[in-house]
């Protein structure tokens, strides 16, 4: 569907088994209206990254079928329920401060109706917390796992478990971790097998490819 210099690629999830997730920051008020207006006319699901509080409420008003997280900035429109996988993805953090990328990996796993376990704050910093819940974490389809500063998390724990591992880099960090660029090439650098990495902060991408790949192992 064309809104002007926006065509929805609503064919995507007969191709790919997941939809198109719209990109939110600038798009006009209008665009993002005619695209909400149209999904909700075709009985579609959609998602939307990145949005301001500001965009939630200009599509949300008087729409149940619209959610919206303010920590993940993750919108949603869900007109007919994704079916149900068996499959589980494992949402790591390293950090606090790594919450919110990973909830918006979480948010979009759950979207397209994959179980979710979450464990956030088991860094390196303090490898017990890891190992304390290591036991779930490998029971799991596939591991997202999101780490800034040195970016260590994700080698960690894709040594230890047998399931692939994602790689979400943050751009949390000090000085030289600049803006998760240590901590991308540090994942990127990584001899521990099965593990993949997507670009600093990109949470639909990790969550987008998890569901691909759990729905397989699964």
């Amino acid at each position: 569907m064309d809104f002007g210099e926006v065509r929805l690629d609503y064919s995507r999830e007969a191709r790919k088994g997941v939809g198109e997730v719209v990109y939110c920051p600038g798009k006009s008020d209008a665009q993002l209206l005619s695209i909400a207006d149209d999904v909700r006319s075709r009985g579609m699901n959609m998602a939307f990254s990145r949005m301001s509080p500001a965009q939630a409420s200009l599509i949300t008003d008087g729409a149940p079928s619209m959610s919206y997280d303010p920590v993940s900035r993750l919108g949603t429109i869900e007109c007919v329920p994704h079916t149900k996988s068996p499959a589980v993805v494992a949402v790591i953090t390293a950090g606090s401060t790594d919450i919110p990328v990973a909830l918006e990996a979480a948010g979009i796993v759950e979207f397209f109706g994959l179980g979710v376990k979450k464990f956030f704050d088991v860094g390196v910093a303090g490898l017990h917390r890891l190992l304390d819940v290591m036991p779930e974490i490998a029971a799991a389809d596939v591991a997202i796992v999101a780490a800034g500063m040195d970016g260590a998390l994700p080698s960690v724990v894709s040594g230890l478990i047998p399931c692939l591992v994602i790689g979400l880099p943050t751009s949390v960090g000090y000085g030289v971790a600049s803006g998760g660029n240590a901590a991308i090439n540090a994942m990127l650098s990584s001899c521990s097998p099965g593990l993949v990495v997507v670009n600093i902060d990109n949470g639909v991408g990790a969550g987008l490819a998890a569901v691909i790949a759990a729905r397989m192992s699964a």
